[in-house]
């Protein structure tokens, strides 16, 4: 038997390499034009912004300064301040809420089971996420 002709024919290896490629770039397209015929792609582009809020409640003038600590900047056209109160009123003032802004919530009773939330909600969309509840 000549092992030097088993070891030196490699005739055969071209064409199947080719064709493990043409499978893998197929199923490559195949993954990418079911992502964005499917809509994954905005799914994962959409996801509520980071940021991170404090509370500071004054008895006095039963008032709840809810402070901007840290994360994104966010559009004041996305949030809004909703929660099971009676009379609070409140101004979101500028175009955009960064660290270190607050919104002054009024009316508000610490003792009357108020609760405060602070919501996201994705500009033309139907996606809304909670960033801050107090208390």
């Amino acid at each position: 038997m000549k092992f030097n002709e088993l070891f030196g024919d490699d005739n055969a290896v071209s064409p199947v390499i080719g064709v493990i490629l043409m499978v893998a770039i197929t199923v490559i397209l195949a993954a990418v034009i079911a992502t964005f015929v499917l809509g994954l792609g905005e799914q994962i582009s959409s996801t509520a912004p980071q940021a991170s809020f404090s509370f500071d409640y004054n008895d006095t003038a039963n008032s709840l300064t809810a402070t901007h600590t840290g994360g994104e900047t966010l559009d004041n056209g996305t949030i809004s301040v909703t929660g099971d109160y009676d009379n609070a009123t409140f101004d979101l003032g500028d175009q955009e809420m960064s660290a270190g802004d607050s919104i002054n919530i009024t009316g508000v009773d610490q003792g009357g089971g108020d609760e405060i939330q602070i919501i996201w909600k994705e500009p033309g969309g139907d996606k809304s996420a909670t960033l801050a509840t107090w208390p």
